[in-house]
Order: C-alpha cells, then structure tokens, then sequence
C-alpha cells in the first residue's frame, strides 16, 4: 500500500542521499562500476549521443534505485520539456495527495417530488471532474433514474460542472483539431472528444459525429461538419452560438476514415448525450440549464464511482491520456485548499510540491500531462523523484513495460534488461524516464531527455502535425535511449 506517510518518509530519506544533490552539469566518471555496468570497450554516453546526431540538447542521469547513489550523467541539469514523461510526476503528486483509493464521484440529484411517474421539480447531474466518464456510464446512470420510476421531468436538467475550473484547451499552441487537447470541466466524456466518421457514397460523402461508446452511437448536435472544397488546411474551427463547428478538406478525406475531434464545451456535450440516452429510456426532460453551483436541498437519485486511483493512474500511464493527467493534477492541488482558475497555477502548486516534497531543483511545470513545452525539468531532478518514489514500488508497477528492441524495430521479448518506463513525444522533443531491472538483479532509476527547440520553434502551425524530420528524429531518440539503457547494463546493443 502506498500511504502518504510512506511517501513523505522515503522522500525524506533521500534528502540525505548526497550523490544526486551534486550532480555537475557536465558528464561525469561514474561514482562506482558495479559489475555489469559499463562493459569493457562499451561506447561512453558521450560518444553515443554524438553519433545520434541529434542536434538541440541531450542530458541523461542514472542512479542507483535503492541508494540513490549516481552512476552516469551527461548534462543533469539541463533543463528541457519533458513531454509525457511529466504524468510520472502526476502520478505521484495524485498519490501523495489523494492516495490510491481516491474516487471521482458523479451524483444525480432532486430537489422535486415523485408523482405517478412524474418528477415535479429539476433533475441534477453533478460532476466531480471525473475524466473516465464514458458514454456507457451515463447510459447505466440514465436507466437507474427510470428505474426509480421517474418517466417526466418537469422541471429543468441541471448539470453543475464546478468541481474543476472550465478551461478551453490544455495547450494553445497545438492544432485545433487536435482529439488529445480538449477542454477540461468538472463534467468531462469520452476524454471530451466526439467521434468523426465519413464515408464516401454515390460520390459524395455521409458525415456522422457521434458520442460513441462499444455498444452505443448517440448522436451529437453540439458539434457540426462541413465538407469544404479546398486543399489546405485540413481543419477550421469555429464556436458559433455555443456550438463547435468544423470545416474539413475534402482533399484530405479519401473513401472513409474516423478520428477524435476535441469537444470546447464538455458540460453541454454531456447535457445532450445524457438527454438522449434518458429519452432512449422512456423519460421526458425540460429544458437543459447549466451551473457552476450544487443544490442545497435535494436528495440522492443515483450515484456513480470511479474506479480508484491508483486504477485511473494505470490506465494514464498506459495510454498517456493528457485530460486525465490534467483532472488528477487539478483534483490534487484542490486537497490542499487551493483553488487554481487555471493549469498554470496548478503546475505550479505541483512545482512546488515536487520541490519540497522530493528535494528537486527547480522544476518548472506549466501543466500536468506534459503537452506544453515550456515546461522544464532536468534529468537530475527526474531521477531524484524516482529515486525518492522507489519503496514498494508502486510508481514502477504504475508504468508499462517499455520494449527493447531489435535491428528491424521489433520488440525483444526475452531481452535481459526489463525496463518499466514512461515515454514523452513532442515534435523534435523525445523523453524517457523510469526503471531498469539488471541481470544482476539491481535497479536503477533513470531519465533521458533530448530536445532540439530551435527546430520545434522554427515549425508554423500548418507544420505542427506532421512536421519534416520529426519522425527520424524521434526514431533516433529511441534508439539511442536503448543504447543507453544496455550501456548503462553492459549488455551489446
């Protein structure tokens, strides 16, 4: 069980560990070569990064998990973005702060009467921020309520999304379009993302834009398509009347496809797709209305909980979902009384905790799930959290097992260093930080980062999603993160 005392008290511990705390930002002969590290005639990190060629900036840091005593470094005090590898932090932010078993919890409420099937009086959908709401859960929610007899809502629907601040976009420098940059609310759905699917028929093309889950497709009106003419860009956006409307190059479509669209409004998108569902099950509701506040005198309908935490930070972790990250790092600055307006002064109240908390440099967050670049964080600092967050093991079994890989690119199931790791992708930014298990048995912590800025600044927003070099970019990081992490196991690469 990871506790917030366990936490503090092994964090604590590593305050006194003075190997990391002096780390020079130069590389660095390694403070002790245990066996199996650093095989004779092994490449230096130097030379592997040189032959890289990977332009920008490249710092790496490993340490021992167990004593934190530093092994290898090049450049730990550089400070680059660390892309996802952020979530890491998250993770262990949302632990400190909520624990493990942490539930979201969304409640419809009454403050009406039941007659005869009819509820005189407004039906409450209040959210708690929850970011794994699905359809299929509004759905479970919108049939309990019929159950309960209710067949018409007099009154009003009333969602009150004021659990979290209402936030357009994670990040504004990423593409419109983009399904992994959506708003964030204290009601969310789907990740706030609405489905997009097109076909082309009889030379023209059918266009749906639905709240789909495995089993249901509720149609959604909040968000509008047209098929424009045109070769570039492949999107517009526009909120017109409350409503999120798309424009899409037809150029761009080819015979059918589907993709994630970001959702700007998540409560009306949650009003309407809970409006639909209820209807599917018989009930008449009144007009929808949103706000920020919670009744004060209405009684319990139904109520639906969240998996746990540490359940939610798993599925985070696994698939780098950056609405998730965002709502636990939000959730976890409000459980010390702040009260952030937006995902700046949360970062910053999670700077700050990793500062004092984890005995970290200055670690400079702008979010929580690490799509913003201009956060900053150093190799040296990762390493120290990992490091400080290794007792019992809890953050490791929250990461995937990272693949090792052949010539050809294909993993290598039975390669002799097992890594559990999180990844960071940006464009011309590539990050990787977690832990390696030894043949020998031994663990280490480690972080590398490697980010060429001057080529992410120079691209244009039309560059952003595809930009020229990016993927063998990215394909070089990788593998001279590998090579790194086999270096580090004397293992041959």
């Amino acid at each position: 069980m990871f506790s917030r005392r366990g936490f503090l008290t092994s964090a604590s511990a590593f305050a006194a560990l003075p190997a990391i705390a002096a780390a020079p930002d130069a590389s660095l002969r390694p403070m002790m070569r245990p066996l199996g590290l650093f095989a004779g005639g092994a490449a230096s990190g130097a030379d592997l990064v040189a032959e890289a060629a990977l332009g920008g900036r490249v710092g790496y840091a490993v340490a021992d998990a167990t004593t934190g005593e530093l092994l290898d470094a090049l450049n730990p005090l550089v400070a680059l973005p660390p892309a996802s590898v952020t979530k890491a932090v998250t993770c262990a932010y949302a632990l400190d702060r909520l624990g493990p078993d942490y539930r979201f919890h969304t409640r419809i409420l009454t403050n009406g009467t039941l007659r005869d099937g009819r509820l005189e009086g407004d039906l409450w959908l209040v959210g708690s921020g929850d970011p794994m709401l699905d359809t299929n859960t509004l759905a479970a929610l919108a049939a309990e309520v019929r159950r309960q007899g209710i067949a018409e809502v007099t009154g009003r629907l009333v969602l009150a999304d004021g659990a979290l601040p209402s936030i357009f976009e994670i990040d504004p420098e990423q593409p419109d379009h983009a399904g992994y940059n959506p708003a964030i609310s204290g009601l969310n759905l789907n990740y706030n993302r609405v489905h997009f699917e097109w076909a082309r028929q009889a030379g023209d093309y059918t266009v749906t834009l639905d709240a789909r889950s495995d089993s249901l497709r509720p149609a959604v009106d909040l968000a509008r398509m047209r098929i424009v003419d045109r070769a570039e860009p492949l999107f517009t956006y526009a909120q017109i009347e409350g409503r999120d409307h798309w424009t899409v190059a037809r150029a761009g479509l080819g015979e059918e496809g589907a993709r994630w669209l970001p959702v700007r409004r998540p409560s009306a998108y949650v009003a309407e797709v809970f409006a639909t569902l209820a209807r599917a099950q018989g009930m008449r509701l009144g007009a929808i209305a949103l706000t920020q506040a919670v009744p004060q005198a209405s009684r319990l309908l139904v109520e639906h909980a969240s998996d746990p935490m540490r359940d939610i930070l798993r599925d985070m972790m696994r698939w780098s979902t950056n609405l998730t990250a965002e709502v636990v790092g939000l959730v976890a600055t409000q459980a010390d009384g702040l009260r952030p307006t937006d995902l700046g002064q949360s970062a910053a109240a999670m700077s700050d905790w990793m500062r004092s908390t984890l005995n970290t440099g200055q670690a400079g967050f702008v979010d929580h799930s690490g799509l913003g670049d201009q956060s900053r964080l150093c190799p040296q600092d990762m390493v120290s959290a990992l490091v400080a967050a290794a007792p019992g093991g809890v953050l490791r079994g929250l990461m995937r097992a990272h693949p090792m890989l052949n010539a050809r690119g294909e993993p290598m199931p039975n390669h002799p260093v097992a890594v559990a790791a999180k990844t960071g992708t940006l464009n011309f930014v590539s990050t990787l930080a977690g832990y390696a298990r030894l043949p020998s048995g031994r663990d280490l912590a480690f972080a590398i980062f490697c980010a060429d800025m001057d080529r992410r600044a120079a691209l244009t927003p039309a560059e952003r999603e595809r930009p020229e070099g990016a993927r063998p970019y990215n394909r070089r990081a990788k593998r001279l993160q590998q090579r790194l992490i086999e270096r580090w196991a004397g293992v041959p690469g």
